[in-house]
């Protein structure tokens, strides 16, 4: 059943034409307010640090966790290293990828990946995979949150581990699309809300709070569909006191848009009937 003209807000931003031609399709009323960019640390001192220890052999065993934070790692590296030398380094230690976008990275690169760690990628997975190897130098490649329970996770096996933050989130230049999204979230005009990633509720919840309506936004939410690409954010968005009503079969956007709209009617008429 599609979304049969619900009203559907998504704080998409580097996708945002998609999922509102994707929310449409299915026959919802889509609002898209970019909450994000995607910007690489002013100060990249860390990443030229964690370079030297990789080049030093300091490291036996590096996680990847994003290809684009992969990407911006070895963008910083070459502006004071030559073309290539991420690649070069990491085919001397063992390499782990969260999920199929860092992978293709490495095929690109032509560096063999030791562990690819399997959906829904998250930190549990990266764990779970990487139980019981001998490496215990290892460097985390961050991906704008810190993942904390994984590195706690590693530590406690005895592992030294050192996080290499390479981006950062930021909000977005022009903030006025998602102050008017939380306005109409806070005045109840969204049946079901779309998240495909954490941090859109991190920067939903300040710009609710900067406009003074944090406690409106927080009782529309509770009243609407709350729909996560995957269990890394659903982890999050619990955290925030945002607990997801439905996840996807498999953390991608379509899927997402697709089987929400299946779902939104008895979710929204679970919660009118509880409340």
């Amino acid at each position: 059943m599609p979304f049969d003209a619900l009203r559907v807000l998504s704080l998409e931003s580097r996708r945002a034409a998609e999922i509102e031609k994707l929310i449409r399709n299915q026959g919802g009323e889509p609002f898209v307010a970019p909450s994000m960019r995607e910007v690489p640390l002013e100060q990249n001192n860390q990443a030229f640090s964690f370079t030297e220890r990789l080049l030093a052999g300091d490291f036996d065993m590096v996680i990847l966790l994003t290809a684009v934070g992969t990407r911006f790692l070895n963008q910083i590296i070459e502006t004071r290293w030559p073309a290539g030398t991420l690649a070069d380094a990491l085919r001397k230690v063992t390499v782990v990828v969260r999920g199929p976008k860092p992978a293709a990275v490495m095929r690109e690169w032509n560096v063999p990946v030791t562990i690819a760690v399997p959906e829904p990628n998250t930190w549990h997975e990266v764990l779970t995979a990487t139980e019981g190897r001998p490496e215990q130098r290892i460097a985390v490649q961050e991906y704008g949150r810190r993942s904390q329970e994984l590195i706690d996770g590693l530590t406690s096996r005895g592992a030294s581990v050192t996080p290499v933050p390479v981006y950062q989130w930021d909000l977005p230049e022009d903030r006025e699309p998602l102050r008017a999204a939380v306005r109409k979230l806070a005045s109840g005009e969204f049946d079901v809300v779309l998240f495909t990633t954490s941090v859109q509720a991190v920067h939903m919840l300040q710009v609710a709070a900067e406009l003074g309506l944090e406690g409106a936004a927080r009782s529309a939410l509770a009243r609407a569909a709350i729909a996560s690409i995957g269990p890394t954010t659903s982890e999050t968005l619990a955290e925030l006191g945002i607990p997801a009503d439905f996840e996807p079969s498999h953390p991608k956007m379509g899927f997402l848009v697709n089987e929400a709209a299946r779902e939104a009617a008895a979710i929204l008429a679970r919660k009118a009937y509880n409340r």
